[in-house]
C-alpha cells in the first residue's frame, strides 16, 4: 500500500506541467533596455544577484562536505588509537 502510494504521488509530480512565468526573458529585456538608454548599473545588479544566488548551494555543499571530512578524520583517527591499544595488548598477552 505505502509503495503504491509513493509510486502514484512520484509520477504525479514527474507528469503534471505547471505553467512558469518567463522571468529569464523579461530580465533579458529589462537589461537590454537599460543597456541601450546608457544605463549599466541595473545590468551590473542583475549580474551580481546571479552570482550571489550561484553561490549559496555551493557554499552549502561545502560547509557539508568540511563537516563530513572532519567527522570522518576523527572517527579514523578513534579506529587507529583503538588498534594501537589491541596490539599493545596482545604483545603484553603474548609474551
Amino acid at each position: 500500500m505505502c509503495k503504491k502510494f509513493i509510486l502514484c504521488f512520484f509520477l504525479f509530480f514527474v507528469f503534471i506541467q505547471f505553467d512558469s512565468l518567463a522571468q529569464c526573458a523579461m530580465c533579458r529585456t529589462t537589461v537590454e533596455s537599460t543597456i541601450s538608454n546608457g544605463r549599466s548599473n541595473i545590468a551590473t545588479g542583475l549580474n551580481t544577484g546571479i552570482l550571489y544566488l550561484l553561490s549559496a548551494p555551493y557554499l552549502l555543499v561545502g560547509a557539508i562536505a568540511f563537516l563530513w571530512f572532519r567527522q570522518s578524520k576523527k572517527e579514523q583517527q578513534e579506529r587507529i588509537a583503538k588498534f594501537r591499544i589491541r596490539q599493545k595488548v596482545s604483545q603484553i598477552l603474548g609474551q
